[in-house]
């Protein structure tokens, strides 16, 4: 593949950046950000190219973001090894089938998704930061159901599908925000890494694209990991800005999905 035009290449960077930030920030928003800002900022034409060569730099970004959290204490291991193994064999099939839809089609719909779960994450109580949720016999079941669908769902749409994985990781445990954040990354890039390889399977990735995206977003993910660590230590304002960027990001696709079709 043909190197990439200078400009190109420094949207590319910067837009890995902004990637990077959400995912150290709230684990998620990272492929949901970086589709549209790969069609309408980086010129990239295609939807499934874009979606392809997000999911490989949302992958390698994650793994950035999931160092700065282990090294906190973010993640609870056995939990994330439970979502992940299930939420890859759902991913498998997902992406199967997104790549049979029109990607616009996708996008529209995958924001309509991303409005109730916001709407949810900001209706929840936050339980205490210093909850040392275990992995036991009542929350492991729950723990492979939420990671198959959002796996599934990950892999359909295309993303790395941390605002998927963060709820559903609260909803089978409890555990606090902050906690859910670090253990998400490690499904955010077993996920990413399943939906890249099906996609560059097909040939819908950019690799020259994607390596400057992963670039800028390693950057990135280390500043809004820190920013997470922070924020987590005024109570529920961790959710509060994950919901607020879901809803912001959902709004910006519904209105470019409308646009386009008129």
């Amino acid at each position: 593949m043909n190197a990439l035009p200078f400009a190109q290449e420094l949207l590319g960077a910067l837009s890995g950046v902004l990637v990077g930030f959400s995912l150290g920030l709230v684990g998620g928003g990272g492929s949901i950000l970086a589709v549209p800002l790969l069609v309408y900022v980086v010129g990239v034409k295609l939807p499934h190219l874009a979606i392809g060569t997000s999911a490989v730099a949302v992958a390698a970004n994650a793994m950035a973001s999931l160092a700065t959290h282990a090294r906190a204490g973010n993640v609870r291991w056995p939990c994330a090894a439970v979502f992940a193994t299930a939420g890859v064999l759902g991913a498998l099939g997902g992406a199967r089938l997104g790549k049979m839809v029109d990607g616009h089609v996708l996008l529209a719909a995958f924001a309509g998704m991303m409005i109730v779960v916001a709407v949810l994450m900001i209706r929840r109580r936050e339980p205490a930061e210093d909850l040392r949720v275990r992995l036991n016999r009542q929350n492991a079941p729950a723990l492979a159901g939420a990671g198959l669908g959002a796996g599934a769902l990950s892999g359909f749409f295309g993303i790395g599908g941390g605002f998927l994985i963060v709820p559903g990781l609260v909803a089978a445990t409890g555990m606090p925000m902050l906690q859910a954040v670090g253990t998400s990354l490690v499904a955010v890039t077993a996920f990413g890494l399943t939906t890249a390889g099906s996609y560059a399977a097909s040939g819908f990735v950019n690799w020259p694209l994607a390596a400057v995206f992963v670039a800028g977003g390693v950057a990135g993910s280390l500043v809004g990991a820190r920013a997470a660590i922070g924020l987590a230590r005024r109570r529920g304002m961790l959710t509060k800005v994950f919901a607020g960027i879901i809803l912001a990001v959902a709004a910006y696709m519904l209105a470019r999905s409308l646009s386009a079709s008129f």
